[in-house]
């Protein structure tokens, strides 16, 4: 059994284009944690851009995952940069950061966890959405 004050911070970063539903996010989450032998019950909470408060199928999947969800200004997530595996020139023209799902995803486990977060999960790309997950041990 995993002991709750060692178990890693594990948190998902999501981006996504305006509409896209819950669902495609689940399927993406699913999908990735997966492939990876993850299990949702590790999940702590869900990250994105600012821009996306008001993101119905961010807020609806939150819901349905009981997951709480944050969200960080361009400029908390521009300090990720370096980190990234990708740099979007589109989603710096869009959102003003280079990689919303693994700069989200950096930015909420250090804030969990008060310590440095890496990524355990690069970003994943899925019809509307991509996904990123990143870790704190």
């Amino acid at each position: 059994m995993i002991d709750p004050r060692t178990a890693p911070t594990l948190v998902v970063g999501l981006g996504c284009q305006r509409g896209c539903p819950a669902s495609t996010l689940r399927a993406l989450i699913d999908q990735a944690l997966q492939a990876h032998q993850i299990g949702l019950h590790q999940i702590k909470a869900l990250a994105s851009i600012d821009l996306k408060r008001d993101e119905p199928g961010l807020v609806e999947l939150a819901e349905q995952l009981a997951l709480p969800l944050m969200y960080f200004s361009s400029e908390q997530l521009e300090g990720y940069k370096p980190q990234l595996s990708h740099h979007s020139d589109i989603a710096f023209e869009r959102t003003g950061c280079y990689g919303v799902a693994e700069s989200a995803a950096l930015a909420l486990a250090e804030h969990l966890a008060q310590a440095p977060a890496k990524l355990l999960i690069s970003r994943q790309k899925y019809a509307q959405a991509t996904l990123a997950l990143a870790c704190v041990a």
